[in-house]
């Protein structure tokens, strides 16, 4: 008797619930009865059963016919399902409930935050921007030089890591300034380099020093090295 019931209990199957839906559905303005309506029209359409009647979503639930009539008009104005036509094989139409409406707003909501969170990063990124500028150049930046900064990210359009990456070439180059500054990510921008290892290897070219270079003498005797840089406002 009790295998029998075990397999009776087996073979009513079980319904996937949306973790997604779960964690959002007080953000889609529904309430804790509208998502159980939900979870049975699933189970429903699981059991073959397309259009449920309000009087057998209410066998499901603890309220009314009525009110499971007035939830599912409610549902169909806030865009969570539709009804849609089908026609079967012996050509005959019906109606039927959908909740792509319904997969189609948490899809929204999940592209709105991420949209946000974007956004966040590109504020955060621009705020450290101006703060590794101030340190290096060892005190507050000076309104001209903060639209400056606002220029080169907005009309210009160059990332936060290139406009670091060029003070880092200005400070290597000792021009530190945001005319030398300007010059080399106009320089970068003209000859297509958008990435960081695009401006590395650019820079490297620049620094090889020449065969025929020789070393500077220093006053003891022995020969100090020098690193030669480019000069971005001589190109």
């Amino acid at each position: 008797m009790e295998k029998k019931k075990v397999a009776e209990w087996l073979a009513q199957g079980s319904i996937a619930v949306s973790k997604l839906l779960l964690d959002r559905y007080k953000q889609l303005g529904l309430d804790e009865r509208e998502l159980v309506l939900l979870l049975h029209m699933q189970s429903f359409f699981e059991a073959g059963v397309s259009f449920p009647t309000p009087a057998e979503l209410a066998e499901k639930m603890t309220i009314s016919a009525a009110e499971c009539m007035e939830m599912v008009r409610r549902l169909l104005q806030k865009g969570m399902i539709a009804i849609e036509e089908q026609t079967d094989e012996r050509g005959i139409r019906s109606e039927k409930y959908t909740l792509e409406p319904l997969w189609e707003q948490l899809v929204h909501h999940l592209y709105t935050d991420a949209v946000r969170s974007g956004q966040a990063e590109e504020e955060k990124a621009e705020e450290s921007l101006y703060t590794v500028f101030e340190q290096e150049f060892g005190r507050p930046l000076s309104p001209f030089e903060c639209e400056t900064l606002a220029m080169w990210i907005d009309q210009d359009g160059h990332e936060p890591a290139i406009i670091k990456a060029a003070l880092r070439e200005a400070v290597l180059s000792g021009k530190l300034n945001f005319r030398y500054i300007d010059r080399i990510l106009f320089e970068w921008k003209k000859n297509g380099i958008r990435t960081i290892e695009q401006a590395q290897d650019y820079g490297k070219k620049f620094r090889k020093p020449k065969p025929s270079a020789r070393p500077a003498k220093q006053a003891t005797g022995e020969f100090q090295p020098t690193i030669p840089f480019f000069n971005w406002l001589d190109s």
